[in-house]
């Protein structure tokens, strides 16, 4: 586990993506700047409460689908706070074994995700930068964990849009996809603006004030992420469109989903 007390200082001022999200889902692990910005978000853009809302139930249902394959491995990259309908809880109500190594690099999601998971020995959190795929996977958190050699679900939800072009997340994405074995899979979610690009401008444009800009790619730009990944059916599609067994009152358009099969 992280040892919390070589955390950098955090900024409260400085509004950061994981705080936001877990502002959107109704959490409390964020500061008033994360709530200010978050609601300059939902103002260009008024689904954004239910965009993440959507994101969180793709998410338990393709850990479910992972499960459900026979994959008890998952590294989360990006993973925010595990708060209700977290990884470890949509695994386990199929495979109460299943390991869970999560990811993030933001000092407060880390120390409230520590917290949240307190001895659990089947789930850890590791403060690593995911553009880092060699310090990710050493760290002793995912290191000690996962077993490599088997199948492992690696989850890029909702965190790609933080990553721009310049860091290359098509290589970084291959990087960690060649330490996986096959059979291993890769579930995605991105921010999609295809449908509105003005709509999409001025959602980057509030993210501009945060630690964490935003790169919203389209559908295309999306595929190419999967690399030479086997595509699940449907494919690549609206997150509220993947499989879908829940409701949250509407569709809408805001995140690309898909899982891709390493072969």
């Amino acid at each position: 586990m992280t040892d919390l007390s070589k955390l950098p200082a955090v900024d409260p001022d400085v509004p950061n993506a994981a705080r936001m999200y877990d502002y959107y889902l109704g959490g409390s692990h964020n500061f008033a700047a994360d709530r200010a910005a978050a609601e300059r978000v939902k103002a260009a853009f008024p689904f954004a409460v239910e965009g993440a809302r959507a994101n969180r139930f793709f998410l338990q249902r393709a850990v479910r689908f992972c499960a459900e394959q026979g994959i008890d491995q998952f590294l989360d990259l990006g993973s925010g706070i595990p708060t209700v309908g977290n990884v470890h809880e949509a695994a386990r109500a199929i495979d109460p074994r299943a390991r869970v190594a999560y990811v993030d690099n933001e000092p407060v999601t880390v120390a409230s995700a520590s917290a949240l998971l307190g001895d659990d020995p089947l789930a850890t959190i590791s403060m690593a930068d995911i553009r880092d795929p060699a310090a990710v996977l050493d760290a002793p958190g995912v290191r000690d964990l996962l077993d490599l050699s088997r199948p492992v679900a690696l989850l890029t939800v909702a965190v790609l849009h933080f990553i721009g072009d310049e860091d290359g997340p098509a290589e970084m994405l291959r990087s960690y996809r060649g330490h996986l074995v096959p059979g291993s899979v890769h579930v995605l979610t991105h921010a999609r603006a295809d449908e509105d690009p003005d709509e999409a401008t001025a959602v980057s444009n509030a993210y501009r004030s945060t630690a964490n800009p935003l790169t919203i790619r389209s559908r295309d730009e999306v595929l190419a992420l999967f690399g030479d990944t086997e595509l699940v059916e449907p494919g690549v599609v609206d997150a509220t469109e993947w499989r879908p067994v829940d409701s949250i009152g509407g569709q809408h358009r805001g995140m690309w989903a898909g899982i891709g099969r390493i072969r």
